[in-house]
């Protein structure tokens, strides 16, 4: 699978040992970034992981900054990203198993590598259901999506 990661600075070791699992598990890692630990701004990196996968890039994402919030806020901002933060396994496979996430955020500041890798696993692991429950639920997500972004605030 192809999978786009990023981090702020906070995320910056914690995205490299990613890549690693990810390369080491057969995966191509699209790295977008940050490249050091120099100060920078998790909402860039957020964009940039979204953009990969909203263009294709990339079948889904990872993301991180140092508790996870903010990139998982910022990611939420792209239209047809579904960004879950998760610090734990059940959450990460039923995010993409019930509500169709396709960018995984974590938090570097909250977990640990080992912790992050088998999130990590877990989320590349699940598929979305399909179950009808599931896609009503997707299709009033995406509805709502739709309204805002059409500026109809009602």
């Amino acid at each position: 699978m192809k999978v786009v990661i990023g981090s702020d600075h906070a995320g910056f070791e914690l995205k490299v040992a990613m890549g690693d699992l990810l390369r080491s598990l057969g995966h191509d890692a699209l790295d977008v970034g940050a490249f050091n630990e120099n100060p920078s701004d998790y909402p860039d990196f957020a964009e940039a992981v979204g953009r990969a996968v909203l263009d294709h890039r990339a079948e889904r994402g990872v993301l991180i900054c140092g508790s996870g919030v903010g990139a998982s806020v910022a990611a939420n901002k792209l239209p047809g990203i579904r960004a879950g933060m998760c610090h734990d396994t059940y959450s990460a496979h039923q995010g993409v198993e019930h509500d169709d996430i396709n960018v995984l955020v974590l938090g570097s500041r909250v977990i640990g590598v080992k912790l992050a890798e088998d999130l990590v696993k877990a989320f590349l692991a699940a598929k979305f259901t399909s179950e009808e429950r599931h896609m009503r639920r997707l299709g009033k997500v995406k509805a709502l999506e739709a309204k805002f972004a059409a500026g109809l605030k009602q």
